[in-house]
């Protein structure tokens, strides 16, 4: 298979879309695997040393930079120090399978590297990692915008920020959040609509892929520091010494490698919100230096002399059942309490069925605007499927399969068939036709069985008359006979007779 980059048709993601990333590893079954992740969300370019990486950079435009630490001829960090100097605009990240925290923390001050990914990586985090970059890098090019405006027309400028403001209230509001008027998410958006009032430490509970960083955001935006800045920090993707300089910022000089001041996010984050994803994965000596944070309302950055006070709501996320931990001594009990002030969980997808059919057709809105795609919706029998689903990846496993159908899709109706095999339910009609009451006769039974039979084909041939009709060895015209007598136009959603051929 080439490594040469390619475009993929369609991207769901406005973080994804047009983004380019360039990955470098000489290893070329590491490079492939690579490419192959990370091709569906983004355009992808590999270059097997730095020499052909130096030539994408200087024909194409690329956002990200991920670049593997062990390379012949000089290391990942020196080449993205060269790159830091020639090239500033594109974020730049490592990947390694070696953990030297001199070696990581070098690489982040002396070539501004955005993030250290440890081998081996998860798929998903990878790509939300490189979505997080891409984020990073388009906020950079608004900041540089933002600067020239604020010269030439503040006032301006403050209108923007109020507009940008005013938009993020609306994208975040609790009523955006999809649900059933049954779904327990009603109590969940209830009490974080309480909790968003008080400034109190709230913790959010929950599998991967519920929707906590979308609760906790809608809580800053209808909280008082709505005004103020709301920032993210992964927990569990950084060592120690790299999440504290990242958190509380650091001196010149306070360690090997940090040949610049570096302000930390609860200091950028003053007055607003910081949301602590994965606050399970932490380690105990940094929950320590966490938990003094949290009592004095101070961060003292490495190296400094003298603390500074900051004001900054946290919101805590985890997938861990931390007060397990707790009892296993594995996380204080102190920073629990105080940072599990107001508890919130999160249900899983697979405990909320009656919310499966919103959720998907929000998702399918937003997939075939950004897929560019005009598909009527989903058949009955598709969401009877979805709703039986287990769904252990949540929302996000249920967005990968929904864009996976519409891609399949050869015309602008979902078919039973692009589901895939672990969500298609296998269709049961002779036991459908057993569990009829006590009253039914052998004919309605044998009925009931015929009529299930002709909806499953009906569902697998997409409607096409000539094609059910073979597969149940029927004429055209008998296929419609039973059709009528057994209303299936009516039960089957969204069909209409095809034309024949």
């Amino acid at each position: 298979m080439s490594l040469e980059h390619t475009t993929p048709h369609r991207r769901p993601s406005d973080v994804s879309t047009a983004a380019t990333v360039l990955v470098i590893d000489d290893e070329i079954r590491s490079l492939e695997a690579l490419r192959r992740v990370l091709n569906d969300e983004f355009e992808v370019l590999c270059a097997k040393d730095a020499q052909e990486a130096e030539e994408f950079l200087e024909g194409d435009m690329v956002h990200v930079i991920l670049c593997d630490q062990r390379m012949p001829g000089q290391s990942g960090v020196e080449f993205l120090k060269r790159v830091r100097d020639l090239w500033p605009d594109p974020v730049r990240m490592i990947i390694s399978g070696y953990s030297d925290s001199e070696e990581i923390i070098a690489g982040v001050n002396e070539a501004g590297i955005y993030q250290y990914i440890t081998k081996p990586w998860h798929p998903e985090k990878l790509v939300e990692t490189v979505q997080g970059a891409v984020q990073l890098f388009r906020l950079q090019k608004e900041t540089e915008t933002a600067s020239v405006d604020v010269k030439l027309a503040p006032n301006r400028v403050k209108q923007v920020i109020s507009e940008k403001r005013g938009a993020a209230r609306q994208l975040y509001d609790f009523d955006r959040i999809v649900h059933a008027p049954s779904s327990p998410m009603h109590g969940v958006i209830d009490l974080a609509r309480r909790a968003s009032d008080y400034d109190i430490s709230v913790m959010i509970t929950g599998e991967s892929g519920t929707g906590k960083e979308l609760l906790a955001r809608a809580i800053h935006y209808h909280s008082a520091r709505a005004n103020k800045v709301f920032v993210v920090e992964n927990c569990g993707a950084l060592p120690d010494e790299l999440l504290e300089s990242e958190l509380f910022g650091c001196k010149k000089g306070a360690f090997t490698g940090a040949y610049q001041d570096r302000i930390g996010l609860f200091e950028v984050a003053n007055g607003g919100t910081i949301f602590l994803d994965e606050i399970g994965e932490t380690s105990p000596a940094f929950q320590v230096k966490l938990l003094r944070v949290l009592q004095e309302s101070e961060i003292r950055p490495l190296g400094a002399q003298r603390v500074r006070k900051v004001d900054v709501r946290i919101v805590a996320a985890t997938n861990r059942d931390l007060g397990a931990e707790v009892e296993a001594g594995r996380f204080r009990r102190d920073l629990y309490y105080r940072l599990a002030a107001f508890p919130i969980h999160m249900p899983a997808l697979r405990d909320r069925p009656m919310d499966i059919p919103l959720i998907a057709e929000r998702i399918l809105t937003e997939v075939k605007t950004a897929f560019n795609r005009d598909i009527v919706g989903f058949s009955t029998k598709i969401l009877d499927d979805m709703k039986q689903y287990s769904w252990p990846g949540n929302v996000r496993e249920m967005q990968n399969e929904i864009q996976r159908m519409v891609v399949l899709a050869d015309s602008n109706r979902l078919e039973f068939l692009s589901l895939s095999g672990r969500v298609r339910q296998p269709p049961d009609p002779f036991n459908a036709a057993l569990k009829m009451n006590g009253t039914s006769t052998l004919k309605d039974k044998v009925e009931a069985l015929e009529k299930a039979v002709i909806a499953e084909s009906l569902e697998r041939y997409n409607g096409n008359i000539s094609k059910v009709a073979g597969s149940l060895g029927l004429s055209r015209v008998g296929l419609r006979s039973k059709l009528a007598r057994y209303e299936l136009r009516k039960d089957i959603d969204g069909y209409e007779e095809n034309p024949e051929e």
